[in-house]
């Protein structure tokens, strides 16, 4: 069996959003998804692009995907590379694919010069953090991730400083 992992082009899109999907319905969150093929294409694919995606395959077979985008650490003054979704079909798992993934992803931080290879987990996905944590991860505790979206995002954006 060959792991190949490449680059995605604006035809996977229909493929990602299977697979952004999948990770929804895994982590319990498909009421979430607002996601189309077409707004895919946009927003990963369009000229104001700043996201990647990777797709893994087996033996020629989409088996996974990770979406990645640079983000820069003024603590260490450089890029680092943030992984934004990672995902290996329940078919899939237990054969390295996310392994790979995961490989491909520090390699490209490397090749970038990028400080800092980070992403996020559900705190109740043992499984992702026992498998995180035996390619090298380290838990950040004392931080919590933050998030303004939907109207509390329109809400700030419309507020000044008085």
């Amino acid at each position: 069996m060959t792991i190949q992992i490449r680059q995605a082009t604006a035809q996977d899109c229909d493929l990602i959003l299977e697979f952004i999907s999948g990770l929804a319905e895994y982590e319990q969150l498909s009421h979430e998804v607002v996601a189309t093929a077409d707004k895919l294409n946009d927003t990963l694919f369009g000229t104001n692009s700043i996201a990647h995606v990777v797709i893994a395959e087996l033996d020629g077979v989409p088996a996974g995907f990770a979406l990645y985008f640079y983000n820069y650490s003024t603590f260490l003054a450089q890029n680092g590379l943030y992984l934004e979704d990672l995902f290996v079909l329940p078919s899939y798992r237990g054969q390295k694919i996310g392994k790979a993934l995961l490989i491909h992803l520090a390699q490209t931080a490397v090749a970038q010069g990028c400080g800092r290879f980070e992403w996020s987990v559900l705190d109740w996905n043992q499984p992702a953090i026992d498998f995180y944590r035996a390619m090298g991860a380290v838990g950040m505790d004392g931080w919590t991730v933050q998030r303004v979206t939907g109207s509390a995002l329109q809400a700030l954006a419309q507020q000044q400083v008085k």
